[in-house]
């Protein structure tokens, strides 16, 4: 198994990592629309939806993104860059709603995928996913890999202060294995490592303390994210949400605490930021 999760993980980096420097914009688009439509099909699994239902859910997907590639490419970020677009901004409203209003009472009423429902949380969580990822790729490559690494360091700052520390469950019936000082563990590091990026990058953009906020908030919002995917497979007695990706299981494994991190950067910056850059 390790072996597999070492060979998956080198030949995707083999191939995002050129692609994320050096494809055209919007290339790079419509291949995360791809990934968009990847992911969708496994939401779909998710909704216990088999067959082609869930390959037409997948398709549709990925040709709404591509549409609103070659629509508006200056606000997607694939021809110039004009992201003020009011359908942006919906998106992202909307994005922020769900993760900041709707999401606390989904965890603690353990609520399933189903019907139009079901299709509307997708779309709130997968489209402004595909779009942050288009977005801020279009800033400079540097800024979307800094986002990642964000998150990338709270994962790992997580597991390992909950192996060291953890005694505290933070969600036992979501997640067993995530503990509280797990979570304090995400914060220290992802503070550390925000505030050594901040120092050299986003100074001149918004005062210490208020950096301090952001950080913390996108820290809570990746341990968010993760913990919501987590309920939304144990719902459907799912182990993955996919095996597309061996060893690591599917999209949504790996993107789950970007999608709502991500969308939650893009907001900043186009809400809060845009005009001090």
């Amino acid at each position: 198994m390790l072996k597999t999760r070492i060979i998956t993980a080198l030949v995707l980096i083999a191939f995002l990592l050129p692609s994320l420097l050096w494809l055209p914009p919007t290339l790079w688009a419509l291949l995360m629309a791809l990934l968009a439509g990847v992911a969708a099909w496994e939401w779909g699994r998710l909704m216990a939806w088999q067959g082609r239902a869930g390959v037409a859910l997948g398709v549709l997907t990925a040709l709404v993104c591509a549409a609103l590639t070659f629509l508006d490419p200056a606000a997607v970020g694939a021809d110039g860059f004009m992201p003020g677009s009011l359908w942006v901004k919906v998106l992202y409203l909307s994005s922020a709603a769900f993760w900041c209003l709707l999401i606390p009472f989904w965890l603690r009423h353990k609520w399933a995928l189903n019907g139009v429902g079901g299709l509307l949380v997708g779309a709130v969580v997968l489209l402004p996913t595909w779009l942050a990822i288009v977005q801020l790729r279009a800033l400079g490559p540097g800024v979307l890999l800094a986002v990642f690494a964000l998150v990338w360091i709270a994962d790992i700052a997580a597991y390992a202060a909950g192996r060291l520390f953890g005694k505290n469950k933070l969600a036992p019936s979501i997640s067993p294995g995530k503990t509280r000082e797990g979570a304090y563990g995400a914060a220290v590091g992802v503070l550390v490592y925000g505030l050594l990026v901040g120092h050299f990058f986003f100074s001149s953009l918004m005062p210490l303390p208020w950096w301090i906020v952001v950080l913390l908030a996108a820290t809570a919002a990746s341990i968010v994210g993760d913990l919501f995917e987590s309920l939304l497979k144990r719902k459907a007695g799912l182990k993955d949400s996919s095996n597309v990706l061996p060893g690591h299981g599917g999209v949504l494994d790996r993107i789950d605490s970007l999608t709502s991190t991500l969308p939650l950067v893009a907001a900043l910056w186009l809400f809060c930021l845009r005009g001090a850059a």
